[in-house]
């Protein structure tokens, strides 16, 4: 049996999430609600949607700032839900990567014709899902070496990935320094072992100190782990 599709609603006024959760629900569409904007595009990084329903004016992180950060790093679709009917502002949500924009009032059918239109184009389209790897909102791209913390692209060298990758690929275990040395480093390698502290407190400082994430914890006497 098909899985149902997952439309994620991201909207602060509770009757319009609530409207659209049932009538959607009433569709064959499973449904999440979110009307914080910051947990939202947590959420949306971390979890698994078919399509975004965004609103645009949301507490603590806009719709466009959202849909701006989400662009960076994945292609899931994004209607934009709004009051406002600036022709403006539509530019701005589509030029962010909008797949496409409904005004305030709306009719149901309409949202739902622009879902289900977008659902099929999408279905049509061959495409291959991106390995990555997630621990808050750290993401690894590790086929093109490539890290992301809530959007923002964070350079590191060759062994601060392979480290990060490592840890993250093996969270919430703890990794002692040796098993790191032995599959970063390789067996061969005849440094001091103080070469793991060193490269942890590099990513400390690109992703924990500078995002405030605090994921790489130091577990007394055994070594290294990455947790949520």
């Amino acid at each position: 049996m098909d899985e149902k599709p997952k439309i994620f609603i991201v909207e602060d006024e509770k009757h319009i999430a609530r409207f659209l959760q049932l009538d959607l629900e009433k569709e064959g569409f499973e449904t999440a609600i979110e009307k914080n904007g910051k947990r939202a595009y947590e959420r949306i990084i971390q979890e698994k949607y078919d399509l975004v329903l965004l609103d645009v004016m949301l507490p603590e992180m806009d719709g466009m700032e959202i849909c701006k950060r989400v662009r960076q790093i994945s292609d899931i679709p994004i209607i934009m839900l709004t009051a406002r009917d600036e022709v403006k502002d539509k530019v701005e949500g589509l030029e962010l990567g909008a797949d496409d924009y409904v005004t305030k009032p709306f009719a149901f059918e309409e949202v739902l014709a622009r879902i289900r239109g977008i659902l099929r184009r999408r279905n049509e389209e061959p495409r291959q899902e991106e390995n990555r790897l997630i621990v808050g909102g750290v993401i690894l791209y590790p086929d093109r070496y490539e890290v992301r913390v809530n959007g923002e692209f964070i350079e590191l060298t060759h062994k601060e990935f392979e480290l990060l990758q490592y840890l993250v690929e093996n969270k919430p275990n703890v990794l002692s320094r040796d098993q790191i040395l032995q599959k970063v480093w390789g067996y061969d390698f005849f440094g001091n072992t103080n070469v793991v502290d060193v490269y942890i407190s590099y990513l400390r400082s690109k992703i924990d100190d500078k995002f405030n994430e605090k994921h790489i914890k130091t577990i007394r006497g055994v070594g290294y782990a990455c947790r949520d």
